[in-house]
């Protein structure tokens, strides 16, 4: 275990490196740090960047007292603005360490990918320098401890994700769709975040304090029914929007669709768990009343979301459905977040240690299937399931055997195979909701939880169909269409140039596949940091 003030320090640096970082990628390399050209350098400079902030991450998680999670370590407090008593709190309990640590290693891993695939676009400095941005504002997130500041990190990441899809994104030549997803996602979160604002104003204001710490203590002590009724409503919203709950969540798919792949995996790797996020360390513990009378209709909201999720899929892995495959994974999200909010909304101890897994869970899951998607339209053209299923892209097992193996573990830890990461999380959500807290209406979280099985079935059924299109298959060339006879030729390159998995590939994605393989087989390792907290969220709850 580390002195504490070592812990601040290494806290404070965690959050200001990467800004730090951002700045500096901005200005000319020294001629000697050059190498090839000034296009590697600061691409290099991403890397040395995120590596160094993963490394600060591991040390803090190395010595944060595991012993007290449910305690808030590391902190910094100092006064910002005196008049609103606005304060620069940082700290870091079981709740946010986990968060902070996937964060810290998802970026790496993304701007180790950009390293060896630079993204199609602009200037790389600018790329890099927006990547640590969008880093610095998500670490932040997950640190501050004060619901302005909160605020102010929660939006910093819109900026960034918004270039990151406009300007480095897929889509048409000229590029049309991936600034109207780009405008769509900013717009969504711009509204959600504003209403947001509202409700933290009311949280704040009315309980006489913006620190987070001291609302959890209170337990909603000072603030009246009607207010944390507004405040929930308020904040809940702005948080679904980004998580995203169904209905709110048609900016994701063309996000995920016209992103590149870096920004796909930090988007839903990272960006959606900043939704939930605020769900547990805001409004479960400062606003408890307001919870008690939305919970159900949070449930309610999941469980649809849950089917609605899972349905999408199976519409899109459908022959002749034109489906893509990076949509799907992207709609796969709506189901897998339904069931983070279906555990939060069942107000219990199992369920919300449950949604807090399900959360690390899935960002390893669909980071690295997002990462498996990238590689196969960079070796297909295409993330058309029709054509990674017809002649010119389907059959990886015959063809990238490694790769292929790689999506199907993607997508058999997802479905929640037991002894992988996906299956604790979401059986957790769906025992809170066997047991709900005391005052929620059980026969009305039965069917809840019925709906949340019926999801896992028919999130089985369409990830098993997309590995039976695209890993299947006669790999043998067949004959020529008409069409190809009279002079077109496939955008695709034939099955027999595919290559299978480079190393830099597997430097990336080892590391997702062995912590899903872990927190599969040892979930107490997580669920021992994430319990105190929890407990501490909900006082007086036994289950």
């Amino acid at each position: 275990m580390i002195d504490e003030t070592v812990l601040q320090i290494l806290l404070l640096a965690v959050v200001a490196v990467p800004l730090l970082g951002a700045a500096a990628a901005l200005l000319p390399a020294p001629p000697g740090l050059r190498g090839r050209s000034p296009e590697q350098a600061v691409l290099r400079h991403g890397v040395l960047v995120t590596g160094v902030v993963l490394v600060l991450t591991v040390a803090l998680a190395a010595g944060f007292d595991h012993t007290r999670s449910g305690t808030m370590q590391a902190q910094t407090d100092a006064s910002w603005v005196p008049a609103l008593d606005v304060r620069l709190h940082l700290g870091v309990d079981g709740v946010s360490l986990p968060l902070l640590v996937l964060t810290a290693l998802l970026t790496f891993l993304c701007a180790l990918h950009a390293y060896f695939r630079p993204p199609a676009g602009p200037t790389p400095t600018a790329f890099v320098a927006l990547l640590l941005l969008l880093e610095t504002g998500t670490l932040a997130t997950f640190a501050v401890l004060d619901l302005v500041l909160f605020f102010l990190a929660f939006e910093t990441v819109l900026v960034p994700m918004y270039f990151l899809i406009a300007r480095w994104g897929g889509g048409d030549a000229q590029g049309r769709e991936r600034t109207a997803a780009a405008g769509k996602f900013v717009l969504y979160t711009v509204l959600g975040s504003l209403v947001m604002l509202l409700g933290l104003l009311v949280l704040g204001l009315g309980a006489g304090t913006f620190d987070m710490v001291r609302l959890a203590e209170a337990h909603g002590a000072g603030l009246g029914h009607t207010a944390q009724l507004l405040a929930v409503l308020a904040v809940g919203l702005g948080l679904a929007v980004k998580t995203p709950m169904w209905p709110l969540h048609s900016w994701l798919p063309d996000a995920h669709t016209a992103a590149p792949t870096v920004g796909s995996v930090l988007l839903a790797g990272v960006l959606l768990k900043m939704g939930t996020y605020g769900f547990v360390r805001i409004l479960l513990p400062a606003a408890p009343e307001g919870m008690q009378t939305f919970a159900p209709y949070l449930a309610a909201f999941a469980a649809v979301g849950i089917v609605y999720g899972s349905l999408v899929c199976l519409a899109l892995v459908r022959r002749g459905a034109a489906g893509d495959l990076k949509r799907l994974v992207a709609y796969s999200s709506v189901g897998h977040m339904g069931f983070v909010l279906l555990g939060i909304a069942t107000l219990s101890k199992t369920g919300v240690n449950g949604a807090l897994f399900a959360n690390v869970a899935h960002g390893l899951i669909t980071g690295l299937l997002f990462f498996l998607v990238g590689a196969v339209k960079d070796r297909t053209g295409s993330t058309d399931l029709d054509a990674l299923a017809g002649r010119t892209g389907a059959a990886l097992y015959a063809r990238a055997p490694r790769l292929g193996g790689l999506l199907a573990f993607g997508a058999v830890a997802s479905l929640g195979l037991p002894g992988l990461a996906g299956f604790w999380g979401e059986m957790l959500a769906l025992l809170g909701a066997y047991h709900p807290a005391d005052g929620l209406s059980r026969p009305a979280y039965l069917v809840f939880l019925a709906l949340g099985g019926l999801g896992t079935l028919l999130t089985a059924a369409y990830l098993l169909l997309v590995v039976g299109r695209v890993c299947m298959g006669d790999p043998k060339p067949q004959a020529p269409a008409k069409s190809e006879q009279d002079g077109w030729r496939p955008a695709q390159p034939p099955l027999h140039t595919l290559t299978d998995v480079r190393a830099h590939e597997f430097a990336a994605w080892t590391p997702l596949a062995v912590l899903t393989v872990l927190a599969g087989l040892w979930p107490a390792a997580l669920l021992g940091l994430t319990d105190p907290a929890v407990q501490n969220f909900l006082p007086g709850v036994t289950r």
